[in-house]
């Protein structure tokens, strides 16, 4: 593609699932600009998302104490994502799940989305982020997330398509944008997480330790199950929580390299995810080890689960729902080859395909 192509993230601060779409996106397009609101990756992280390049900043990287709370500037992320000049791109393709979507375009250039959600504290996650404020930071924080949604639906016209990352996120965009969607799922590195038959008698859950994700109850719950082994990988606010409460049959490793990750995965007999994601990329790598996975019945995981064939579902966010969820696994059968071959269609290759496709065919009907 003879276009001048920049490449919209909204901050570079850990290697997540976003983080992994980028590189897959760096990877069809080698030769373009990235910008971030931030950019304080390490040098490890760099090397595997950026291929060792470094993000055009915005004015927010150099404010006081930004490294460790950059997050306190939110109020000032829409004018810092508007700072960027981009009028010499061809192409516009932003990765958001905040206020990356929100770049400032021409009508000559094409700009495409790749949301991994609406942003999510703005909209259906704001009573849970204002609930336990104090006043007078709660009358603050509720202020500046209504300017946020204002401003974000403000925006939503420079996007010329958008991608959603699942259906989950398809029928977000268009209840909170009412705008259409293609879906492109993620893109999982399935041939890194290879099958491995033999499984242990051990359950392993793995993710950030925060509140959303749920870890917390999953702990609590084997903790009444006392006779089923748990292995909790993940570091975050929670980690010390989370350390404290976990019974004898629970081990909290905190964080883990990549290999002694994979190597965990494969010898689980089950990984047990209780977060409403958008989409989720860490059950389709347990997956893809021919685990199967015991998740919740919403967001992504309804869609990349399927009960009694690759995984289990539940209901609820509670303990029971959680414990009954283990004790049905425990009378199924799965068999680890076909569990591994459910997770294909989300491979790294199908993704660039779809991408490329997507990205050529809207730059022909733009020009």
């Amino acid at each position: 593609m003879n276009k001048k192509v920049a490449i919209v993230h909204d901050w570079l601060v850990t290697n997540a699932g976003a983080e992994k779409v980028l590189k897959a996106i760096l990877e069809i397009y080698s030769d373009v600009d990235v910008f971030s609101l931030v950019d304080f990756l390490d040098e490890k992280e760099r090397d595997v998302i950026l291929n060792g390049k470094y993000a055009k900043t915005s004015f927010i990287q150099k404010l006081p104490f930004a490294k460790k709370h950059f997050r306190n500037y939110l109020p000032l992320f829409p004018k810092a994502i508007e700072s960027f000049d981009l009028s010499d791109y061809d192409l516009i393709i932003s990765s958001s799940w905040a206020v990356a979507k929100g770049v400032k375009k021409t009508d000559k250039q094409l700009h495409i989305c790749y949301s991994h959600t609406p942003i999510r504290y703005a909209w259906d996650l704001y009573e849970e982020y204002t609930a336990n404020l104090s006043q007078p930071k709660k009358f603050f924080v509720q202020q500046t997330l209504k300017y946020i949604r204002k401003w974000d639906l403000a925006t939503v016209d420079r996007v010329d398509y958008f991608i959603a990352n699942s259906k989950f996120v398809q029928e977000r965009i268009k209840q909170t944008y009412n705008r259409d969607a293609k879906v492109i799922y993620p893109p999982v590195d399935v041939e890194r997480f290879s099958l491995h038959r033999q499984k242990e008698e051990f359950y392993l859950t793995a993710s950030r330790l925060v509140p959303y994700k749920k870890t917390k109850l999953i702990v609590e719950a084997f903790n009444v199950i006392p006779d089923k082994k748990l292995v909790v990988i993940g570091a975050g606010e929670e980690f010390k929580d989370i350390q404290k409460i976990a019974g004898k049959n629970i081990t909290v490793l905190g964080y883990c390299d990549d290999h002694i990750m994979v190597d965990t995965m494969q010898r689980a007999k089950a990984f047990i995810y209780a977060a409403v994601e958008d989409f989720g990329i860490v059950p389709i790598e347990a997956m893809a080890c021919g685990t199967p996975v015991i998740a919740l019945n919403d967001g992504g995981t309804a869609e990349t689960v399927v009960d009694g064939v690759n995984g289990v579902h539940f209901k609820k966010q509670n303990k029971e729902d959680i414990i009954s969820a283990v004790q049905r696994f425990e009378t199924l059968e799965f068999d680890a080859k076909k569990v591994s071959q459910s997770t294909q269609s989300f491979s790294k290759k199908r993704f660039k395909q779809e991408m490329m496709e997507f990205i050529n065919l809207k730059m022909t009907d733009h020009k």
